[in-house]
């Protein structure tokens, strides 16, 4: 389970995200949406542990900055970076390795061949497009069989087979019993496959719940969407 209580984060006299709290449990799949500059991305990245900020968070019952839920989770950042001078399979190993996962290489390659990356697992990070070097981002993040994952617009910049592959993978980390959470403001990207929405504004959780919660409200999630960040609750 993935917990977070209280979570602030200021920056300088600016509240980027305004003590919010939510759980999201094993097995299920959360979207954090909210338009530009609400706190999507402040909330993924305190999560990942990569921002100081006031409050609790915890995953699977370990503190997230804390070596045993850093073990478990993964992310994969709204923008990737790679290493100049190791090649796409380089950086599969140099995860996997830092995770300490074993009998991978089979796994890997699948990967690879599931992302269109057989033919390219010898370029250079510096020679990759950014859709490349997302897809290997995803890759990186997936070699690790994470209990926990974070993705934030994932679906940015990749090819339609990519995203068909990646949301057929989520729903499979989902049939495992993993923990997702999904920040993005592309609504049609997700709406397939939800369990629990979380909607930000300014800052703050303005509405949150699962689908059969949500479900009396006769509303698809743009029309939620819409309802509270325009103010028509």
């Amino acid at each position: 389970m993935l917990i977070v209580q209280n979570l602030t984060k200021k920056y300088s006299k600016e509240i980027a995200v305004n003590n919010i709290s939510f759980e999201v449990n094993e097995g299920e799949i959360a979207i954090l949406l909210g338009p530009n500059g609400a706190g999507k991305s402040t909330t993924i990245k305190s999560i990942a542990g990569l921002l100081k900020y006031n409050g609790y968070i915890e995953i699977c019952g370990h503190p997230n900055k804390s070596i045993d839920a850093k073990k478990i989770f993964s992310y994969v950042p709204e923008v990737s970076a790679m290493f100049d001078l190791l090649t796409v399979y380089e950086h599969i190993e140099y995860i996997a390795a830092a995770y300490g996962i074993e009998d991978y290489k089979d796994e890997a390659e699948e990967l690879l061949k599931r992302f269109d990356l057989s033919d390219k697992k010898d370029k250079l990070g510096k020679q990759l497009s950014k859709g490349m070097m997302q897809k290997v981002s995803i890759c990186c993040a997936l070699i690790i069989r994470p209990r926990v994952i974070l993705f934030d617009e994932p679906l940015m910049g990749l090819d339609p087979k990519a995203i068909k592959e990646l949301k057929k993978a989520i729903v499979e980390l989902k049939e495992k019993g993993s923990v997702i959470l999904i920040s993005t403001h592309i609504i049609d990207s997700v709406d397939d496959f939800w369990d629990k929405v979380l909607i930000m504004k300014n800052g703050n959780i303005v509405l949150s719940g699962t689908k059969q919660e949500l479900k009396s409200r006769n509303e698809t999630l743009e029309e939620l969407f819409f309802d509270v960040t325009e103010g028509n609750v």
